[in-house]
């Protein structure tokens, strides 16, 4: 595959962490092949069709292209790794696995866009990736691949690394700037855009890790080769975080457009205990569910988005018959609760209410009011905030509510 040459990530027998060894397997080449000719880089990932794999989905290509036709000398990569919603544990993975390749994907990437300033910016919780990067940056800037790249640029190349704030929210690219600019990350509104002005008003680019982990063996073998890998219409690979009612969880980097059957039933070992699918929480919880007459939805963007759902991440949250989906929701809507930074009202006090009214139902001490309550919110709620926490828990709470409407009257009724 792309990232690891296997498809159990967890496994790896981490090759790319050590720097002689990752030189060995075919590391720094695709940054020499970049060397050549810089000015083809955002075709060759346009051709690719490399996406955001943080969520988003954004072509990657259109993103360089931004940044990349901005005035200026002074720019910034942002290396988003801070990977903090539950069933997302990917970033962290590739972080300590092959920290080389995710150093050469950002440089590369700096050569494509003009960038001069590229921050990894980790969550402070994931100690052994901030670790294994500061010690992997510091072995890179005595490279020789290091002073190639600021030939290239005729400029130094700033390498940071950063611990993120902490905050679920501090993975907003607009939250993310306001941290590494030693401020509290309260997502930006837009426009301006980060393109226009980012970090100290400079143009910022915010790439995920596992697409600038993504990017080398692109350069290396080229846009049909990664073209190729996928199913159908899809492209490359994605890493599916795969938990909760498996029986081999874990991280699988698969083709894109891996049926979700396929994912639970061949790599996952089928279900735990042998019970039956209920749903399952896609890209973490803050996406729509899916059932099982979903099953095979091919795990892509476009597919997955047709059956009101988004891929997001890629983690997928398997859950089996006889666990309560009123509680599970309400305990990621907790999440997102305690994860509001509180800078929107409709945000701090929508998802404050959501939690108090599911807690009540999934306690038994709701009342038809209370469910009828948790309906409006759905439709006034959304697009009230800066950014996308109140979105998701609305989401999550308006599919299951969707789904698994019976279970909600159940509960009310005891």
């Amino acid at each position: 595959m792309t990232i690891l040459n296997q498809v159990l990530l967890h496994q790896s027998n981490r090759v790319g962490a050590d720097f002689q060894a990752w030189l060995g397997n075919h590391g720094g080449e695709a940054l020499q092949m970049a060397l050549q000719e810089p000015a083809a880089l955002i075709p060759l990932i346009r051709d690719a069709g490399l996406r955001g794999l943080g969520g988003s989905g954004y072509p990657t290509w259109r993103k360089w292209e931004f940044v990349a036709t901005r005035p200026g000398t002074t720019k910034y990569l942002i290396c988003n790794g801070n990977e903090d919603e539950p069933g997302t544990f990917k970033d962290r993975i590739l972080l300590e696995e092959t920290p080389y390749q995710v150093i050469e994907g950002a440089t590369i990437t700096a050569l494509a866009t003009g960038i001069d300033h590229i921050v990894f910016y980790i969550n402070p919780d994931q100690k052994g990736s901030l670790e294994t990067m500061l010690n992997a940056v510091e072995e890179w800037e005595r490279s020789d691949l290091y002073y190639a790249a600021c030939k290239a640029l005729n400029q130094p190349l700033e390498y940071w690394v950063m611990a993120s704030s902490g905050h679920y929210i501090g993975g907003e690219e607009t939250a993310a700037i306001e941290s590494v600019e030693g401020r509290f990350p309260f997502p930006r509104g837009k426009p301006p855009y980060p393109a226009e002005s980012g970090v100290h008003g400079h143009p910022t680019l915010i790439n995920n890790i596992e697409t600038l982990a993504n990017v080398p063996n692109i350069v290396r073998n080229g846009a049909d080769w990664y073209r190729r890998l996928g199913r159908g219409d899809a492209c490359g690979t994605k890493i599916y975080c795969l938990s909760g009612d498996v029986l081999h969880p874990g991280a699988y980097e698969l083709p894109m457009g891996t049926p979700l059957r396929e994912l639970i039933d061949t790599y996952g070992g089928g279900m735990l205990l042998g019970k039956e699918l209920k749903a399952v929480f896609t890209g973490g919880p803050s996406n729509t569910i899916l059932t099982p007459q979903d099953l095979d939805v091919p795990l892509d963007f476009d597919s997955v988005q047709q059956r009101r759902s988004s891929l997001g991440t890629g983690a997928m949250i398997v859950v089996s018959e006889g666990t309560g989906i009123v509680k599970r929701v309400t305990e990621y809507v907790d999440f997102f609760a305690a994860s509001s930074c509180g800078q929107c009202p409709p945000c701090k006090t929508g998802t404050y209410y959501i939690s108090l009214l599911l807690g009540k139902i999934d306690t038994g001490q709701g009342s038809r009011a209370d469910l009828d309550s948790l309906i409006n919110l759905c439709r006034i709620l959304p697009g009230t905030g800066r950014c996308h926490l109140l979105d998701g828990a609305v989401k999550v709470l308006e599919s299951s509510l969707y789904h698994f409407m019976d279970e909600y009257e159940e509960a009310i009724k005891g």
